[in-house]
């Protein structure tokens, strides 16, 4: 979505589908999280809550993280400023991934090209890791993955082939660089492999279409496997199957979802479902699709359930109360199945706070909801509990 975003900006085919923000964080500001009880009862389990990394929209440098807690049911948002007080421009801007590996929360912030590590129990700054126009990690035996774009932000038809960088997690240092595909994007490692999707969203109309398999015993890319144009997500199901979504061209090639096989490195089924994320929870696969297209001027929005296993669709909305009637712009997806919660976040008009909800798994309708910051997109859940911050001593 933030690719088409960019699109949008730079191509300038549509004339107010995005608004930068020029203005940059005061950095002697103080910024003070804000809470908000949302969760009706305390839960327990070995889940104890999960991070919310908001994105905001590029050139604003305002992207922020938010923490819920299921033992209290409170929702706090912008942590990361108020417990690092000391970073100068916070987080950064464009934040576009979120994962935890042992004890550290790793955010990827694409437009600082770099990729902030935080202590997970106190969502304090370990250090960063320097990566240009980074996008999406993945993690295996001590080494995080990271797609980078490699060149600046910017369409441009002669963009350079993108890399995956292989950090030490120990050191926090870039070790090796693989070349792949044009503007790679999501990733997913399944045995010794590691799977890359290749958009080449900067080089339109003549988007990548391939996949990048790679090695990791020897971290060199072995082939180039043909999908379809515009790739973006991949996830991986109980099955060894790798879901694949393609963007497609928002014009005459519409978005898709393929099931690739690692084994024969072939696409063995396509599904009309348009995708622009998915989130899997035992064998079904979660999907929603905010699909532009420039030929209407508007977005087709939709939420689908897909059985893994038969591979087919099993369900057109998984939605039940009616309350996607208030979502402007499906945006983040998260699932907790030990709660049997299913998380979704409306980014709304990009420059606004947006909005998070949360649906009962099983029946479909809402819980809560809670604003967020701006275009709350990427989830992390946490078997820590986080810290509380100390207080502070005044200064005589």
């Amino acid at each position: 979505m933030r690719l088409l975003r960019i699109q949008h900006l730079l191509l300038s085919l549509l004339a107010g589908a995005t608004v930068l923000l020029s203005s940059c964080r005061k950095e002697e500001e103080i910024i003070r999280s804000q809470e908000e009880q949302v969760g009706k009862e305390a839960k327990t389990g070995p889940i104890q809550g999960f991070f919310l990394l908001n994105e905001a929209n590029m050139g604003s440098n305002k992207s922020t993280l938010d923490y819920y807690d299921y033992k209290s049911g409170k929702y706090t948002r912008n942590i990361y400023a108020e417990r690092n007080p000391n970073v100068v421009k916070e987080l950064g801007d464009v934040g576009n991934d979120l994962q935890i590996y042992g004890e550290r929360l790793y955010a990827v912030i694409n437009v600082s090209h770099l990729v902030e590590v935080m202590d997970v129990r106190t969502a304090k700054h370990i250090g960063k890791i320097s990566i240009p126009n980074c996008r999406y990690i993945t993690f295996k035996d001590g080494f995080a993955y990271v797609s980078s774009y490699a060149g600046p932000v910017q369409i441009d038809p002669n963009a350079r082939l993108g890399y995956v960088a292989k950090v030490d997690t120990a050191t926090l240092q870039v070790v090796a660089e693989c070349p792949v595909g044009y503007q790679p994007d999501e990733l997913v490692i399944y045995g010794d492999k590691l799977y890359v999707a290749n958009s080449g969203g900067y080089r339109v109309p003549n988007y990548d279409k391939t996949i990048s398999v790679i090695d990791l015993k020897t971290f060199t890319e072995e082939k180039k496997v043909d999908v379809a144009i515009n790739l973006h997500r991949l996830e991986l199901d109980n099955y060894g199957k790798i879901w694949v979504s393609s963007r497609g061209d928002y014009k005459e090639v519409p978005s898709r979802l393929f099931v690739f096989d690692p084994k024969t490195e072939q696409v063995t089924k396509t599904l009309d479902v348009s995708c622009s994320n998915m989130t899997l929870s035992g064998d079904s696969l979660f999907v929603y699709s905010s699909e532009w297209s420039y030929l209407t001027g508007k977005n087709t929005i939709s939420y689908t359930v897909i059985d893994t296993k038969k591979q087919e669709v099993i369900d057109r909305n998984f939605i039940k109360d009616g309350t996607d009637k208030e979502i402007q712009l499906p945006y983040g997806l998260a699932i907790n199945s030990e709660q049997g919660e299913l998380y979704l976040t409306d980014a709304k008009n990009y420059v606004t706070p947006g909005r998070l909800h949360c649906y009962d798994l099983k029946t479909g309708k809402r819980k809560w909801t809670v604003q967020t910051g701006d275009i709350p997109a990427h989830f992390a859940f946490t078997h820590y509990e986080l810290q509380p911050l100390k207080p502070q001593t005044p200064q005589q």
